[in-house]
């Protein structure tokens, strides 16, 4: 147990090390950073001045340790648009973002598990023909588009829930809704295909033969073991559903890190880009430890494989 926690907990900080040096480069494989950060009206004056604030006019090797033992220090660099570091800026709109995927989350849980395990134990069914429909139309679906039809339906024409902002509770029911969609679609698969590989198993036919009520089978051996197959996918889909939210964020104006990240490119405020690209990743790194983590724990073959 103890091997495999250390062992995971390794290649979660060499995979954080990879994604700090890829952030570093992308902005040096593009050019000069100062030309890009700095207003296409800005004289050569100015940007040879702002190369020099910012340490571009130093070697590569330099640049690099001054950048990345500022970010281990929690220094992510001053804003280009706002003048203020960017950090605390990011915080600022991670709230959101974690409301916005939770319910997004819980939405598409909701609506998977019944699904996939009607599905799953009544193969071929109706019920079951219905369920694998909605997983591919979860997944088939752009979620920009849907996000717009669901605006023009039950915002614009019916008014049921506000169109902009989250102001109100109820702010978050279409953009999650949205967002939870292709999740929604990949769990009802992965939901049913755990049902049915379940359902093959000796100690399921064993359990039957005994005579044990199908419920308490239901309960204690087939719904436990496709429990623990979901934990690592819903861990990790939530991680990317935190960092792969912008498209949504900016159609309903949820005020997220997806919009600011938007926003971000928009402005060219490179440095909060990379600040918001180093902290999401951050986090999907750690959900994506403690998934396997809990995986482990949840199912004994995993740690002693």
């Amino acid at each position: 147990m103890l091997r495999y926690f250390i062992a995971r907990i390794g290649q979660s900080l060499l995979l954080f090390v990879g994604v700090i040096f890829l952030v570093f480069g992308m902005v040096r494989m593009t050019g000069d950073p100062a030309s890009l950060m700095m207003s296409r009206n800005a004289t050569p004056a100015e940007v040879a001045a702002f190369r020099e604030a910012m340490g571009f006019d130093r070697p590569i090797s330099v640049q690099f340790v001054s950048w990345i033992t500022k970010v281990l220090h929690g220094d992510l660099g001053d804003s280009l648009h706002f003048r203020s570091p960017a950090l605390p800026l990011v915080l600022q709109r991670l709230p959101a973002t974690v409301e916005l995927a939770a319910f997004g989350l819980l939405i598409a849980i909701l609506i998977s598990l019944p699904i996939g395990l009607i599905g799953g134990s009544h193969p071929g069914s109706l019920l079951d023909s219905v369920g694998r429909f909605i997983a591919l139309l979860g997944q088939s679906i752009p979620d920009f588009w849907l996000g717009l039809i669901l605006i023009l339906i039950f915002a614009q024409h019916l008014g049921w829930f506000p169109v902009f902002g989250n102001d109100q509770l109820s702010s978050v029911v279409l953009p999650g809704f949205v967002l939870g969609m292709p999740v929604m679609g990949e769990l009802t698969r992965l939901t049913r295909s755990a049902v049915l590989e379940v359902r093959g198993e000796d100690y399921i036919r064993t359990a039957y033969s005994k005579g044990l009520n199908p419920s308490t089978i239901y309960v204690n051996h087939l719904l436990r073991n496709v429990t623990i197959s979901l934990v690592s996918v819903i861990g990790v889909e939530f991680g990317y559903m935190l960092g792969g939210s912008i498209y949504i964020e900016t159609i309903y104006a949820w005020p997220g890190m997806g919009q600011l990240l938007g926003q971000a490119v928009g402005w060219f405020d490179f440095t909060l880009v990379q600040a918001i690209t180093i902290f999401v990743s951050l986090v999907v790194i750690a959900l994506n430890l403690l998934t396997d983590l809990a995986y482990a724990l949840l199912d004994p073959r995993i740690r002693h494989g």
